[in-house]
């Protein structure tokens, strides 16, 4: 199956915590190409958890959207992604091996099995047969120097795989030093599939240059879309016309947000989670975090966003 033709070149990465139903609509009004769900437990899917249940909800507005399902069980994730189509809840599914963090790299998901290749063939094999698109997000391997990311690209296209995501960092690497880019062009070398590039993207600038000096087809922004949905918007401009507007941060892109997320039943909870991710670059932020991570109610949010930004 193929993956969605996209208008644009960035794509907003899944992030826990952030990627939720109102952001990604944001994200899309500022000219994301796609978005993705935060990362799914496979299990607690086929389990119909309904908190999980919560988080594959998916608005026709934002297609195409992707949901990422984790987990390490064939089973398990196969009857989650037959639950996505039989649901019509999203255009693909991804499917996550690249996940450094402790807690999944313990059950033996994410990029835990970036050591068990004979298992992710398994799982593809299961997901390419469910009937919708499958992609896959990937770090380079488990260290630096016994990266196998061309062998893992080449079975993700065996198995009939869309695209994949190459974050170009190393499990052990986590989120700090600097992503090596030679590894997102040495696996457009070795497939023919779409290559998404990620890792190290701050700036439009920086999406241009990894666009041309690895060959990828599209990018993919995680942190850098943290609070700033503008970023696509530059990334658009810059890529299309050679130039963007800079604009000075405000709270208003977070208003924005607001609006979409009330009619959207997103917990308060996350609202104060986001409105502290929306703060990043505004002068007088840690005072303002403090004072939303004190609110108690959307009304005092508010009043702390328009005191400060206006």
């Amino acid at each position: 199956m193929k993956f969605p033709k996209l208008r644009g070149k960035a794509l907003l990465a899944p992030m826990e915590g952030v990627t939720d139903v109102a952001f990604r609509l944001l994200c899309r009004n500022y000219g994301a190409a796609m978005c993705y769900t935060e990362m799914v437990s496979a299990h607690a899917l086929a389990r119909m958890n309904n908190a999980t249940l919560r988080r594959v909800e998916t608005a026709e507005e934002e297609r195409p959207v992707g949901i990422q399902l984790m987990g390490q069980n064939t089973a398990h994730i196969v009857k989650a992604a037959e639950f996505i189509k039989e649901n019509r809840l999203a255009d693909l599914v991804d499917f996550n091996i690249g996940c450094p963090a402790a807690k999944i790299v313990r059950q033996g998901a994410g990029s835990a099995l970036l050591k068990r290749p004979n298992r992710i063939k398994e799982i593809l094999d299961g997901l390419c047969g469910v009937g919708i698109p499958i992609t896959v997000k990937t770090r380079i391997g488990v260290k630096k120097n016994n990266a196998n990311i061309a062998k893992i690209a080449r079975m993700c296209e065996d198995s009939g795989v869309c695209a994949i995501t190459v974050h170009a960092r190393s499990q052990k690497q986590g989120y700090t030093g600097k992503a090596d880019w030679s590894y997102i062009k040495l696996v457009k070398e070795s497939v023919s599939m779409p290559v998404i590039g990620n890792g190290d993207i701050w700036v439009p600038e920086d999406a241009k240059r990894m666009l041309d000096e690895t060959g990828c087809d599209y990018v993919m922004i995680g942190r850098a879309a943290m609070g700033n949905p503008r970023v696509f918007r530059q990334c658009n401009d810059y890529l299309e016309k050679g130039s963007y507007e800079k604009s000075e941060k405000s709270m208003s892109p977070f208003l924005e947000y607001l609006k979409i997320a009330q009619d959207r039943d997103i917990d308060f909870v996350k609202l104060k989670s986001q409105a502290i991710y929306f703060t990043k670059g505004i002068y007088g932020s840690a005072k303002m975090r403090l004072a939303i991570s004190k609110a108690k109610a959307i009304n005092e949010i508010l009043n702390i966003v328009e005191n400060i930004d206006g």
